[in-house]
């Protein structure tokens, strides 16, 4: 079986600001970031697409000890969004001081752009990861 969009193509895409996810032409349903098969029905025939990076905050935490390789970052706030396509992902937001979080965050609009990350020594190289601001 063949993945119809691979977690490399889905990175450089990323690294490109585009963000890449999968849409089942029998459900209709969009899977982001790529699964094998459809998140809803377990189909695999997949058309890649690409997304709006628009969506709404669902939750968030802030974390004070970062993982191993971005202690310089902490602190620094996750979201959890809803993109306007239906999956949800997680980003780094990045317009707010992490000490003024609140659930006041919780509903907000947001758009995603990325951010290239150093890579650690468990990767191969720079990573891009999904970065949001407020879209209000």
């Amino acid at each position: 079986m063949e993945y119809k969009l691979s977690f490399k193509e889905y990175h450089k895409a990323l690294m490109k600001n585009k963000l890449m996810g999968l849409k089942c032409k029998e459900c209709g349903t969009v899977t982001c970031p790529p699964q094998m098969s459809c998140s809803s029905c377990t189909g695999f025939d997949l058309d890649v697409t690409e997304l709006s990076g628009k969506g709404k905050i669902t939750t968030y935490t802030t974390v004070y000890v970062a993982a191993e390789g971005r202690e310089s970052e902490a602190p620094y706030i996750i979201v959890l969004v809803e993109l306007e396509e239906g999956p949800w992902i997680m980003g780094n937001l990045y317009d707010l001081d992490p000490s003024r979080a609140s659930l006041d965050l919780i509903g907000r609009p947001v758009q995603m752009g990325t951010r290239i990350f150093p890579g650690d020594k468990y990767s191969d190289g720079p990573a891009a990861r999904p970065a949001f601001r407020f879209a209000d």
